[in-house]
């Protein structure tokens, strides 16, 4: 190999991780029996049909990522779980890379290494990043898409959206351009849960699986309160039909004093001014929701609502 092509050829090692595809070898000139005793030598190794490591010992997540594109072809995109994970919406985990590709390309998955998807819509969905990638909001479609209901599909989204990574308002514009194959009326009320104030999962449980499940009326959300002339956030208060209740809830673990000592100051605030608190958790809420709703419409008649509770199938 004349030097120039030596550069190139260590350029391209450096630019897919230490990864390379049998057309990549061709064209340097490495025939099929060379790669045959590498690989044979050890000195190589296969990882996934017609793309190999030129190194030996476990494959870096860098390395793995580019054989995976590398199998798709040359339009290939990390997407789902492995794109949110690169756009840091989910952390990261052991598993197979997914990635997209167009229809007619005839990459299929190879099981625990590559999952392949196809779309219609790859050329607007692409991120032209190194590696490429999907968007982040359709990266969020995709991750809630493939929850295996859509409770959890709705849940999914409201996670990922709450984190701050990906605007509701680009994820509510790409449903109406790319309809998703499934869950579509469950992710328009993410959305519109994440824009009526709801903030993270344990918000979305109590909205969904207290209120909207019990007929008790909807809470403002993320009303303000003044506590030693800082303004602090509650998250679901019922001012709005005249009673004074504020519903907190604590999906933190508090080991840090000034979060404790803030939460003790806001229930006294509450206390001063005369407005009835409840506190749920994650626990409370994901095991007994109906008892919360209960607790809720004690306190809400007892304050002068005149509603009446409604039993869902859960309820004893």
């Amino acid at each position: 190999m004349s030097a120039d092509r030596l550069d190139e050829w260590l350029a391209l090692l450096a630019a897919q991780h230490g990864i390379v595809d049998l057309a990549q070898l061709r064209h340097f000139g490495i025939t099929w029996s060379t790669v045959v005793a590498q690989v044979g030598a050890r000195r190589w190794q296969r990882v996934v049909q017609r793309v190999y490591a030129t190194f030996t010992g476990p494959l870096p997540r860098t390395s793995r990522l580019a054989a995976a594109l590398r199998y798709g072809g040359p339009a290939a995109l990390l997407s789902h779980r492995t794109a949110a994970e690169q756009w840091h919406l989910v952390p990261i985990q052991d598993g197979p890379i997914h990635i997209t590709v167009p229809y007619g390309t005839s990459a299929i998955s190879q099981p625990g290494l590559v999952v392949v998807h196809r779309s219609r819509a790859h050329r607007h969905i692409m991120v032209p990043a190194d590696p490429p990638l999907t968007s982040p909001a359709d990266t969020a479609i995709d991750l809630a898409v493939e929850e295996p209901d859509a409770v959890r599909a709705r849940r999914m989204l409201i996670v990922v959206m709450t984190g701050g990574r990906v605007r509701p308002l680009d994820v509510e514009r790409r449903l109406e351009e790319r309809r998703p194959r499934r869950y579509r009326r469950a992710l328009v009320d993410a959305v519109r849960m994440v824009r009526d104030g709801v903030l993270s999962a344990l918000e979305e449980l109590y909205a969904t699986d207290v209120e909207q499940a019990h007929g008790i009326p909807k809470a403002r959300r993320q009303a303000p309160m003044i506590v030693d002339g800082v303004t602090l956030y509650e998250d679901a208060v019922y001012d709005d039909i005249g009673i004074d209740l504020t519903v907190r809830l604590d999906g933190r673990t508090h080991l840090r004093n000034d979060v404790a000592f803030r939460d003790r100051r806001r229930d006294n605030a509450a206390e001063l001014a005369g407005r009835s608190r409840l506190v749920f958790g994650w626990r409370d809420l994901s095991a007994d929701p109906c008892g919360a709703a209960d607790d809720v419409v004690r306190v809400l008649r007892r304050r002068g609502w005149d509603g009446e509770l409604i039993r869902c199938p859960r309820c004893a």
